[in-house]
């Protein structure tokens, strides 16, 4: 599986698309960093695009990679290996070069900003943490999504379709749900919807630590009576960790019974 996982993520590595993505997280909290006098609403600034950009790229990187790879993997298939070696490596690869190009191109203005000065320093951090998880989850939702679908029309459908349902759509719904029901105490349904998706998740993590929950009205008040306790810290980064684990599980049970 290392042998597989080092090809992988250096194939990646030297691709133009990773250098295109490493450079516009570079430049972007670059420019916010050295232009910006307000370090929290630069960090705001990122949070907003890493969390609407980095599921939509896991999402769609990873679909593109598993079917341009699709005859060199059968090949493999027919090496002495194991499917689950094989598979896991292809997406530890995945996951880690696009973990690394947005933690070097956020990570480098840190630390040239001289961040680790600063009391922000912690809010940065978990904004790089969010990031990875991000880039973990996305990137296994679309492993499992190109598993259950050989059309490459339909798996590219599909990815952007998953990328719209939690980024975009379930946002939505979710205000509309608070908006028709505000009559009844609705504490419980907001949690664990939020639960439900990593985006939100991430999105409420961040805020949280930033001290601007007041924003969001009586809903954050909720969130940070929960999330904000140490309990609802290891609550949230363990869902988070599940977001990884599940989509990993469902991928080998796949990679198990798919006929190739």
């Amino acid at each position: 599986m290392l042998k597989i996982l080092k090809y992988s993520f250096f194939d990646l590595v030297r691709s133009r698309w990773s250098y295109v993505y490493f450079l516009f997280y570079l430049l972007l909290s670059s420019v916010l960093l050295f232009l910006n006098n307000d370090l929290s609403k630069a960090i705001i600034t990122l949070l907003n695009v890493v969390i609407i950009l980095v599921p939509l790229i896991g999402t769609i990187f990873g679909v593109m990679y598993y079917y341009d790879s699709q005859e060199f993997t059968e090949l493999l298939m027919a090496q002495p290996i194991t499917r689950k070696s094989i598979f896991l490596g292809q997406f530890l690869g995945v996951a880690t070069s696009l973990s690394l190009s947005v933690l070097l191109g956020l990570g480098i203005p840190f630390v040239l900003y001289g961040l680790f000065q600063s009391n922000v320093i912690f809010d940065f951090l978990i904004l790089i943490v969010v990031a990875v998880f991000l880039s973990f989850i996305f990137s296994a939702l679309a492993f499992n999504i190109a598993l259950s679908n050989t059309n490459k029309i339909k798996g590219f459908g599909y990815a952007i379709l998953v990328w719209l349902l939690l980024a975009v759509i379930y946002d939505g719904a979710f205000l509309m749900a608070l908006m028709y029901f505000q009559e009844y105490p609705l504490d419980q349904f907001s949690l664990l919807a939020t639960l439900f998706n990593p985006i939100d998740l991430s999105r409420i993590l961040i805020l949280l630590k930033l001290d601007i929950s007041a924003l969001l009205g009586y809903t954050g008040a909720i969130f940070s009576a929960f999330f904000g306790t140490v309990w609802g810290s290891f609550v949230s980064v363990g869902v988070l960790v599940l977001w990884v684990v599940f989509p990993l599980w469902r991928m080998l049970h796949t990679v198990n019974k798919k006929d190739f």
